[in-house]
């Protein structure tokens, strides 16, 4: 079978032939063969907004500039970037915005101001322009810093929380020079309904938004990168350390978050300089007597004594041993947490097998989905799941049960809120309302432990009224006509009464969810585990 082949456009930049892949904009094609153009309100994995109009390029032939964050290139156009209209424009929109920062100069508040960089490469060193009233700062959120004096309204933080998170927070309010970013109703930052993700202070070009305390004006030592140590979503992110000192954390690119963060992940790091956390391996002291009392962390030296890291393993590995020759392998035991990488998780268990010579070895995970793993067995003949959650974004339908993913896997539950921003229709079951109640089309409110039957009735539905599909049933199932069976007990007006949800709801969430090419089922522990 021949490979589709790629489509591309020819065009011109600054003189120079260029490929432009079928949809790219003038400003990626530069990108993509090191020909750079000024930009601030553009940032890649945003939607482009060209309301800066620092990218502005000029097209043979047209009268108007064009901002080429926006502009796809046409065969055999020819585009100016770096002289002319073009960098004499782009010149004067960024001595314009130099002129409203504070002391119309670099940004005060950060290192790596966009503005700033772009100033000195086209070398706007001042403006003869006047300085805006500016507005007075907002400390009032317990994470970020808020100063609109070094806002250019780029709007990448209207859009990183309105589009990216859908946190729906921040706005952009008022006309002319009394327009302003605006926190739910120009409120104080910290009085918001902000979730302190974090995405505008990632977004922000300028150091308007920035880590509380000032965190953006110290030079780092070393940038880590890490995954995120909280659910099991995987972020990838940056740490930023100074003198072995985690200052400030940012979102990496990667498969399960796309550089974004929760609050979590970008601001909950303060346990690792707690001064309570073991940093050395501690070894209790002879004839100190082992107690139920809790310890207190002030006076762990009466207790234990520090030791190096030799010392404690070969400590350990002898009391171990000493169990296993004297009381046998079956005396000692070992259970796995879910925070431990599979390499780790490997290494526990040949531990156990080949170290205690047992195979007693259990792990958290079995603990809390041991009903899931047995219901997938039985039901789709494997015991993990199907999909990665980022497959909401082409779903046309997801059930979404026994989860509140806003509040335990908040950078999951944002591709579920882009999904439904792009008509994906969400179904929601759960007898608390949760935040994504107000993105679901349909909102199932079912009485505390009535699932089974509220599930039921909808199976009853699909099956009744001929939704199902025969083929894939006959090819590849088994037991269906039990379930059939089963299912004729569970007639929607007969459970309604029961689970809370009308007749009618029943029945319409059963024919979208079955009636819908690409429908995707979301659970969580509310189901499996109560």
């Amino acid at each position: 079978m021949d490979m589709a082949v790629e489509k591309k456009i020819v065009f011109e930049l600054n003189g120079r032939s260029v490929e432009a892949l079928e949809g790219e904009t003038i400003l990626e094609a530069a990108e993509r063969i090191g020909e750079e153009i000024p930009r601030l309100c553009y940032k890649k994995g945003m939607r482009p907004d060209g309301n800066c109009r620092a990218c502005v390029v000029e097209i043979e032939g047209e009268r108007a500039l064009a901002p080429s964050c926006c502009r796809n290139p046409t065969e055999g156009m020819k585009v100016t970037s770096n002289h002319g209209r073009s960098r004499h424009s782009q010149q004067m929109v960024l001595e314009l915005l130099l002129s409203d920062m504070p002391e119309q100069n670099q940004s005060p508040y950060s290192l790596e101001s966009e503005l700033g960089h772009w100033a000195e490469e086209l070398q706007v060193n001042s403006s003869r322009f006047p300085q805006r009233s500016q507005p007075v700062p907002d400390e009032s959120h317990p994470a970020i810093s808020v100063h609109l004096d070094a806002c250019i309204q780029c709007t990448r933080c209207v859009r990183a929380c309105r589009e990216e998170q859908v946190n729906d927070v921040i706005g952009y309010a008022w006309r002319g020079t009394h327009s302003s970013i605006v926190f739910d109703l120009d409120d104080a930052m910290g009085a918001s309904s902000c979730v302190g993700c974090g995405e505008c202070v990632q977004a922000c070009p300028t150091g308007a938004l920035m880590p509380s305390e000032g965190v953006g004006l110290q030079i780092v030592d070393k940038v880590v990168e890490s995954v995120c140590p909280y659910c099991g979503v995987g972020c990838l992110l940056n740490y930023h350390v100074k003198e072995g000192k985690l200052l400030r954390v940012e979102g990496r690119q990667g498969p399960a978050n796309q550089s974004r963060l929760c609050v979590k992940g970008r601001y909950g790091f303060d346990y690792v300089h707690h001064p309570s956390r073991l940093t050395k391996p501690l070894i209790r002291k002879e004839g100190v007597a082992k107690t139920t009392e809790l310890l207190d962390p002030e006076k762990w030296k009466e207790v234990f004594r520090e030791a190096e890291w030799e010392e404690a393993l070969d400590f350990a590995a002898s009391g171990l041993k000493k169990i296993r020759d004297n009381n046998g392998s079956r005396a000692l035991a070992a259970y796995g947490c879910a925070k431990g990488s599979n390499e780790e998780a490997y290494l526990l268990q040949k531990l156990v097998r080949t170290g205690f010579g047992s195979n007693n070895i259990d792990h958290c995970t079995r603990l809390c989905h041991a009903s899931s793993v047995s219901a997938l067995l039985e039901g789709i003949g494997s015991g993990a799941v199907s999909n990665p959650f980022t497959d909401v974004t082409d779903a046309e339908v997801i059930f979404l049960i026994g989860s509140n993913p806003v509040a335990n896997h908040p950078v999951a539950a944002t591709f579920i809120k882009n999904a439904t921003k792009n008509d994906t229709k969400l179904i929601l079951a759960d007898p608390r309302r949760s935040e994504l109640a107000r993105h679901a089309s349909h909102y199932l409110q079912f009485r505390p432990d009535t699932d089974v039957a509220m599930l039921n009735a909808m199976m009853h539905t699909i099956v009744e009224e001929g939704l199902v599909d025969q083929n894939y049933v006959d090819q590849y199932t088994t037991g269906f006509e039990e379930l059939k069976a089963n299912l004729q007990d569970y007639a929607p007006e007969k459970v309604a009464p029961i689970c809370g949800i009308p007749e009618e709801n029943l029945k319409e969430v059963a024919r979208l969810f079955a009636g819908s090419k690409a429908s995707m089922i979301l659970w969580g522990m509310g189901i499996s585990q109560h």
